[in-house]
């Protein structure tokens, strides 16, 4: 009882979190940057339901600007991503997240011509669509859904996929979700849809950890590698617990415990920009959701974020966005 017990703690904690009243406080943020990332590009993730299949079978899922994920609950399967050389298999356990808009195909027979997701779908009233004969296969999946504005930050930086297989060591808590999910979307009880919801948000948390976890010797400098270096932590951890402190290169440095020198060469080896230029950046992202959300003044917006002055925060808001910030908050407010 004990892990079910956290399981559900968990989702409790990201109810508080996903409120409307949370996420309105925007330009003071957590300790943890992971999250933050998280919270900012409003990532909410929807069960779409899933399929079996048996005999020879194929299915092709159309170009989709959402981020899609994928569990193979039983059986294996081939994914064929249109433009790409090689197809990856995928057997009972895995899991996959893909973020490329282009489209794909789930077969156990790569020669097998694919029937068209849309309607295979629409012709079933079951949210477990069902293809051809038997049910040795069975694939239940869902997308999620970023802000149409500052969702970018984290759809820009997701690999094309992540493929997460059973053997790896974490699989472990992404197996007991999709069990869960399989289960709340079988039962239909009452409140499964938000449970399934939730469970489809932690899968997706669990997915970008993996990847983070698994990957982080080889991913290019940006913002996920820095996400996973351990040693520049100490020092995100600061800014995005503070994100308006006058921060200095030595008061980070000190939190890395390094030199000033060799924190600054690592931050942007891992970032790909200084540590002072990742604070104005992510100052300015902060600015932009506060902008579209609040109606504070923008020299209020200014002061919480650390500048002194409405001139200074301007023209590093222009500089970063390419707006002013009255320009931007009236540009976005008659596009809504």
């Amino acid at each position: 009882m004990q892990g079910v017990e956290l399981i559900y703690a968990y989702l409790a904690v990201l109810r508080i979190l996903e409120s409307p009243h949370y996420l309105r406080y925007s330009t003071e943020m957590s300790n943890d940057p992971f999250s933050d990332i998280l919270k900012f590009a409003n990532a909410e993730t929807v069960v779409s339901g899933g399929f079996t299949a048996g005999g020879r079978w194929a299915i092709r899922f159309p170009e989709m600007e959402k981020v899609k994920f994928s569990a193979i609950v039983r059986g294996d399967c081939w994914l064929s991503i249109k433009g790409e050389e090689l197809s990856v298999h995928a057997e009972t356990g895995d899991v996959l997240l893909l973020s490329t808009q282009h489209s794909f195909v789930l077969t156990n027979d790569l020669q097998s011509n694919p029937v068209d997701a849309a309607s295979l779908f629409t012709h079933n009233a079951s949210t477990i669509a069902k293809l051809g004969e038997g049910d040795e296969f069975f694939q239940i999946g869902g997308f999620v859904r970023l802000d149409s504005v500052s969702g970018g930050l984290l759809a820009d930086v997701l690999p094309p996929l992540i493929h997460v297989t059973a053997s790896s060591t974490q699989a472990t808590v992404l197996h007991w979700l999709v069990n869960q999910l399989v289960h709340e979307q079988a039962a239909e009880r009452p409140g499964s849809t938000l449970v399934s919801a939730q469970l489809a948000q932690l899968i997706f948390v669990q997915l970008v950890r993996a990847h983070l976890e698994t990957s982080s010797g080889e991913l290019t400098s940006g913002l996920l590698r820095a996400l996973s270096d351990p040693l520049i932590a100490p020092a995100l951890r600061l800014m995005h617990n503070n994100p308006g402190h006058l921060w200095h290169l030595n008061e980070l440095a000190q939190a890395a415990a390094m030199s000033r020198t060799t924190f600054a060469l690592r931050f942007k080896q891992a970032a790909g920009v200084t540590p002072l230029t990742y604070l104005t950046e992510w100052r300015m992202r902060l600015a932009e959701r506060a902008l579209r959300e609040e109606n504070a003044p923008i020299s209020i917006i200014a002061s919480r974020l650390g500048y002194t002055s409405i001139s200074a925060f301007s023209n590093a808001f222009k500089r970063v966005t390419g707006n002013a910030p009255k320009r931007y908050r009236s540009i976005v407010r008659t596009t809504q």
